[in-house]
């Protein structure tokens, strides 16, 4: 792999820089107006990184998902059933189940109330944080 895969890169150092990177980028002041218009190309690469075979990849990939959801918050909910379907699949791995669950409260909590139907309909195990 190059060092363009992004999230999805396997190999040191571009695997730290990658997920460095992401995480600052939506630190920057106003990150949420910079993702905004991009936001379908970033849940893209997102889901690449979701569905990835590597789990470390995954794990970055989840780790992305929940950066952006706080950056952007509902505006995330119009991508997230594309997202929730590896999410999903993960979830029934003991060694991810925490952190997927983990994951998926995050999203519910910074997607507001439509986010937890969203989040239902892919995943109808799933308990709300909110009951």
């Amino acid at each position: 792999m190059s060092p363009s895969q992004g999230l999805k890169e396997t190999r040191h150092p571009y695997t730290f820089v990658s997920q460095e990177g992401f995480k600052e980028l939506l630190m920057v002041p106003s990150a949420a107006d910079k993702a905004l218009p991009i936001l379908p190309k970033v849940a893209a690469a997102l889901k690449g990184a979701l569905v990835h075979a590597d789990g470390g990849v995954f794990e970055r990939g989840l780790n992305g998902l929940v950066q952006l959801s706080a950056v952007v918050g509902p505006a995330l909910n119009t991508h997230l059933k594309n997202l929730l379907t590896s999410l999903s699949k993960r979830l029934m791995d003991r060694k991810y189940k925490d952190g997927v669950t983990s994951a998926l409260q995050k999203l519910e909590q910074y997607g507001g109330k439509e986010s937890l139907g969203i989040i239902k309909s892919k995943i109808p195990t799933y308990c709300s944080i909110y009951s």
